[in-house]
């Protein structure tokens, strides 16, 4: 399709973040989950409609892929898509929310 793909700030961050929380376990295993994040982002404009719809919200423009145990959340525009959030699986998905609603 060719969009471009953006991340907003927020999961700038929340990709920081998550790379903090593994290196205090191992520099090389946080190494590989980011690089496996920003490796699948770089995919998400080839096929950005393979990502399974995001449960909580039910809105076909708003997707997630795994990986690893981590939610990439992007939200499709008809010119770009946006990484609006990479939480764990296991996180609640209401903050998530509420940051997409601000963006609107």
């Amino acid at each position: 399709m060719g969009q471009k793909v953006a991340w907003s700030p927020e999961a700038l961050d929340d990709v920081d973040a998550i790379a903090s929380y593994i290196t205090r376990d191992s520099a090389f295993y946080a190494a590989t989950v980011v690089n496996r994040i920003l490796e699948t982002s770089r995919s998400l404009n080839q096929f950005p409609y393979l990502g399974r719809i995001v449960p909580e919200l039910g809105q076909d423009d708003t997707r997630e892929r795994f990986v690893y145990s981590y939610r990439l959340v992007y939200r499709i525009a008809q010119d770009s898509i946006t990484v609006v959030a990479v939480i764990h699986g296991k996180r609640l998905f209401d903050t998530v929310a509420e940051r997409m609603e601000k963006e609107e």
